[in-house]
């Protein structure tokens, strides 16, 4: 049997017509050069743009991919956030800082957690990077974010 599998195809005849693009992302320094380099990323940002003109049935997501599309990262509820398995609420799934657990609160609560005001309300979303996570390259950024939330909140709980 020679036949190819499309599973662009077998996706789209069914109800099955969102499809997520995940780049790989790096979580430490000796990881970082398996991120995409801008050569890598064209390639696929060409691809998709082909797949989403010849299969406007289908939703293509690329994430990180479609930042530049979505005035820059979605995570910390811009459009979405991660839970991770012990209920810390994290901006994204690559991106491991948290002040607030959904065990302790509701989603609501997390989704206006200290943290994520904070990378909501600055620029650091939409800053320019060479590859994977805005927030992996500005971390030092994010630990002061937490740091500084941390001192607030154990000056507030002295008072």
């Amino acid at each position: 049997m020679n036949e190819t599998f499309d599973l662009q195809e077998y996706l789209s005849e069914g109800v099955e017509n969102l499809m997520f693009y995940v780049e790989y992302v790096p979580v430490s320094e000796e990881t970082r050069e398996l991120a995409p380099d801008d050569e890598i990323r064209a390639f696929l940002a060409d691809r998709l743009t082909e797949l989403r003109k010849n299969r406007p049935e289908m939703i293509y997501v690329s994430f990180p991919g479609d930042e530049k599309q979505s005035d820059g990262c979605l995570a910390a509820g811009r459009g979405f956030f991660h839970i991770n398995s012990h209920g810390g609420a994290e901006p994204c799934p690559f991106s491991a800082f948290s002040d607030m657990n959904v065990r302790d609160t509701s989603l609501r609560e997390a989704i206006g957690s200290g943290l994520f005001k904070a990378l909501r309300s600055g620029p650091m979303l939409e800053d320019e990077h060479i590859g994977g996570c805005v927030l992996f390259e500005q971390r030092e950024k994010v630990e002061q974010i937490l740091e500084e939330l941390k001192k607030n909140e154990t000056e507030a709980v002295s008072l």
